[in-house]
């Protein structure tokens, strides 16, 4: 039902809706992009598109805090990691694309939760490292869950 909805609001946006919803998306990846630049590498200078791919590896250098560790620390500031290690071509990838419905607020607090978490990472790496402190269930060891998985439905 939600996909239907979905593709009748495409359909009515016409072809003018759809092309300012991807101008949208564009300028707030770019948005992004400029918020960020200066705390995460930007390994490519030239203006992205609907998705802005950052690098931590100059962080991870620096303080010993991963990628994952950056994107569970995001939880704790209400926020979904993005994509992580994604382009693989990135060391320490993290690309993050906004939606042409994401508003300037929106936007702001989550780059200031990832400025911040910078500045924590440099400040206090283990406070990143065990991250997420304020989610119900705490890191999971992702490699034994993997290789031992729980498939039961606990009543």
């Amino acid at each position: 039902l939600r996909l239907a909805q979905e593709a009748g609001r495409q359909a009515q946006m016409g072809g003018e809706g759809l092309t300012k919803a991807s101008e949208l998306a564009v300028l707030n990846a770019r948005y992004l992009w400029a918020r960020l630049k200066d705390h995460y590498l930007a390994p490519v200078e030239k203006p992205c598109m609907h998705e802005v791919v950052l690098s931590d590896v100059e962080l991870e250098k620096a303080t010993g805090v991963k990628t994952l560790d950056i994107g569970k620390r995001l939880l704790d500031y209400g926020f979904h990691a993005p994509t992580v290690y994604f382009p693989l071509v990135v060391p320490g990838a993290l690309m993050i694309e906004p939606t042409e419905t994401e508003t300037k607020e929106t936007l702001d607090e989550f780059a200031d939760a990832m400025i911040t978490i910078a500045e924590e990472a440099r400040a206090t790496p283990a406070l990143v490292k065990g991250a997420p402190h304020s989610t119900v269930v705490g890191r999971l060891d992702e490699a034994r869950a993997a290789q031992q998985p729980r498939l039961r439905w606990a009543r």
